[in-house]
């Protein structure tokens, strides 16, 4: 699929997310809106995985750090072909059901669960290295909240990615400036997260992160950079897609109601329109 297929995409992915969280009456629907282009560009432009065969031991790795965004993580995987979509909405967060509200392993396509925060980047240093001391080429990608860079294990994470030179790591951070309990400036600074990656001997690049073709051309040169890890700065806005939740730390983990749904559909079908 090409950039712009993927964009018009992105909005029919938002609106299946829309959809599960309203079935399953919960969902962290904000940060799902701003992270869903960047998991769209690793499963649709970047990473060597296969639906048919998610075990090959050769195939590219991905954690989702930021697990409480599981959403937008089921909507993408559906889409690439892991889950079926109609079975997840029908059954997300249900008593007894497998799609639960931070990813399971136990679902094809998922490599670890998630959710208590801080551990991603931790576990991809892990397979990573482990990708360079059995020589194997696969790559290995996490997703982060930037409010999630308040854990302490973040950083011995990326000491030790630059420390080993794990060029074959690439982390992403979902710099939408709020988390749950408002903005992350407030909160925990964070404006020097670019500086400070820098220091523990990280290759940094920022990027409009709902823009698919600057982070398709971030991921292209991070596979490029040799000898230091890379961190994409993904700068997003929360809630993205709809003038009913953008920037709007409400809506970090919120059902809509009907009328706000209809606005939400609404906006997303106009928002694919305008990229015709």
């Amino acid at each position: 699929m090409d950039i712009l297929e993927l964009k018009k995409m992105s909005y029919d992915l938002r609106q299946n997310v829309v959809d599960m969280i309203v079935e399953g009456k919960g969902g962290h629907i904000g940060g799902d809106m701003s992270v869903i282009d960047t998991l769209i560009t690793l499963y649709f432009k970047q990473m060597n995985i296969d639906p048919a065969d998610p075990e090959n031991p050769d195939r590219d790795r991905f954690v989702m750090s930021k697990g409480h965004s599981v959403e937008a993580y089921y909507a993408v995987l559906a889409a690439r072909g892991f889950l079926n979509i109609d079975e997840v909405i029908a059954n997300f967060s249900r008593f007894g059901s497998k799609y639960i509200g931070h990813p399971n392993n136990k679902l094809p396509g998922i490599e670890m669960n998630s959710g208590s925060l801080g551990h991603g980047l931790p576990v991809c240093v892990g397979m990573a290295l482990a990708g360079k001391m059995n020589q194997k080429n696969y790559r290995v990608y996490t997703v982060m909240g930037d409010g999630e860079l308040a854990e302490g294990s973040v950083w011995e994470a990326a000491m030790s990615g630059g420390h080993y030179k794990l060029d074959n790591l690439c982390a992403v951070v979902d710099r939408n400036r709020l988390q749950i309990s408002g903005s992350t400036e407030d909160v925990m600074a964070q404006d020097d997260l670019e500086e400070r990656f820098r220091s523990f001997g990280w290759h940094v690049i920022q990027v409009d992160g709902n823009d698919i073709a600057q982070l398709d051309a971030a991921f292209n040169k991070a596979k490029e950079t040799k000898g230091k890890p890379t961190l994409v700065i993904a700068n997003t806005i929360k809630g993205f897609g709809s003038s009913v939740m953008e920037n709007k730390a409400a809506w970090h983990h919120k059902v809509p109601t009907a009328e706000e749904y209809a606005q939400i559909k609404a906006d997303f079908a106009a928002r694919k329109e305008a990229l015709a």
